[in-house]
């Protein structure tokens, strides 16, 4: 059995190694193979161009992890519409059938619900370009494979975070974190829970739902986490500020289906997953 990961960065490359523990063949398509490592077949591809590598004839699961190269509306179309587009043509071109494609997408979907709860059945409402694009992706993806052989469905990732995401910790230990004034949520799934979870849909024998929302289960208000790592580092709170409009929105996404599916998270909310990190666990991958 080979895996496609098209896309291949930090989160492809952990998914990558754990589809190789479990026995299979990995193939990652990336502009910059010879960063992966030996576990993945690496062959340089560049999504945003239709003139893909061969696709594998015994590939029987493709994962779609791309980034767009800056935070620009034609970034993304380029990253997420075409090159999701290219890779489902160079399918169709080669006449390989796999048994799941699993597109990695983002809450970013849902936009801003005031402090409110969304899960998959939430009609999406993007706030900006990015969700809208991403809704456009999905969308997509579901028309190419309704009535085939094929199951698709759509991973929407909350906020990434674990080694080399280092963000929040970054701005505590710096002394530029500000506790927002408002009651402010917030959405994040550590990068291991994100590669188990690609890795759990991507193999899982039942048929999948369109769309499974990957976050893990404490939506924390978000100067909640501050003063958590404040604490957890032995510096001072983070003083209550101006924090600047809310990233992705103020939303509390839920789990249930996928934790419907059998997926257990190994940083069940973010003080395992930061404590992890700070213990200095973890890989970064390049």
């Amino acid at each position: 059995m080979t895996i496609l990961l098209a896309g291949c960065g930090d989160l492809g490359t952990e998914a990558g190694l754990r589809f190789n523990a479990l026995g299979h063949r990995v193939v990652g398509w990336r502009r910059s193979p010879a960063k992966l490592p030996a576990a993945i077949e690496g062959v340089a591809a560049d999504l945003s161009s239709p003139n893909l590598p061969p696709v594998p004839a015994d590939t029987t699961a493709v994962v779609i992890a791309v980034a767009a190269d800056s935070p620009s509306e034609e970034a993304y179309r380029s990253a997420y519409v075409n090159g999701l587009t290219h890779v489902l043509d160079a399918l169709a071109h080669d006449g390989v059938v796999p048994q799941r494609v699993l597109f990695i997408s983002s809450t970013a979907v849902y936009g801003d619900a005031g402090g409110g709860w969304v899960d998959e059945h939430t009609p999406p409402a993007p706030g900006g370009f990015s969700g809208r694009i991403l809704v456009e992706a999905e969308q997509l993806l579901q028309a190419r494979f309704s009535g085939t052989a094929t199951t698709a469905a759509s991973l929407r990732l909350g906020g990434i975070y674990g080694p080399g995401r280092t963000r929040l910790i970054d701005q505590v230990r710096g002394g530029s974190a500000i506790v927002p004034e408002d009651l402010r949520y917030t959405n994040r799934i550590h990068r291991d829970d994100a590669a188990a979870a690609i890795v759990h849909l991507a193999g899982m024998p039942s048929t999948p739902a369109p769309t499974y929302i990957g976050v893990d289960n404490d939506p924390a208000d978000f100067g909640t986490v501050l003063r958590f790592l404040a604490a957890e580092m032995g510096l001072p709170e983070p003083p209550v500020g101006d924090a600047g409009p809310a990233r992705g929105g103020n939303k509390r996404c839920r789990n249930q289906l996928l934790l419907g599916t059998g997926f257990e998270f190994a940083f069940p909310s973010f003080r395992e997953g930061y404590r992890d990190i700070l213990a200095g666990n973890g890989v970064r991958h390049p």
